[in-house]
């Protein structure tokens, strides 16, 4: 059986030639397109394609969103990404929605037909630089978790208690109640807390302390 593709773009003329390409492709076959989310979603339950080629930059619904609906009605369906966007916002908002791949819209046509036949195989296709861009994101996110690993390792046994405290939402006087320390202590070791952490409010505080 050829693998089903529906496509999800706007742009007339390119969802036409996009529409061509999969019809051309040995194993492939379009069987549906769409020039708004609102559209595909109320018919590609129906349909049910193995593949759906999704814009991001759609009228009224964005394709982001639309991948997110959709895979709660078509679980199976790989989606692919098609765009011309390359920010990693985008790239991680689209993943997180459920997008297997991501690629971009001027992809040549023999590579994006590569591109599904890997997406179908459990793979994530995405081009050189897109993936560079997630691998450094990564990376990023790994440094970052080292570092504020290290910072509260500096932290006193006492101060991680008040930490912990103010990260239960307690205010600086239950706080001394609750370490029977005076009021004054408490914000002591406030302080030495937020010059350990590297940070000014008890909100940046406590957002380092729940990433550890």
């Amino acid at each position: 059986m050829p693998t089903s593709v529906s496509i999800v773009e706007d742009n007339d003329k390119l969802r036409a030639t996009l529409a061509k390409v999969i019809g051309r492709a040995d194993g492939f076959k379009c069987v549906s397109d769409y020039g708004n989310a609102e559209d595909a979603l109320a018919d590609l339950p129906k349909v049910k394609p193995d593949v759906v080629l999704m814009d991001i930059n759609l009228p009224r619904m964005n394709g982001v969103e639309c991948v997110r609906q959709l895979k709660t009605l078509l679980p199976a369906t790989q989606v692919m990404m098609l765009t011309v966007y390359e920010d990693t916002e985008n790239i991680f908002n689209a993943l997180a929605a459920g997008a297997s791949g991501y690629m971009r819209k001027r992809t040549p046509a023999k590579q994006l037909v590569e591109a599904i036949h890997e997406m179908k195989r459990g793979g994530s296709p995405m081009t050189a630089h897109i993936a560079r861009k997630v691998v450094l994101s990564f990376q990023k996110a790994a440094a970052a978790a080292t570092k504020t690993a290290n910072e509260l390792s500096e932290l006193s046994e006492r101060e991680q208690q008040v930490l912990d405290l103010l990260a239960q939402g307690l205010i600086y006087k239950e706080i001394a109640d609750k370490l029977q320390i005076s009021y004054e202590t408490v914000h002591t070791y406030i302080r030495r807390i937020y010059e350990k952490l590297q940070v000014r409010t008890r909100t940046e505080a406590v957002a380092k302390f729940l990433q550890r």
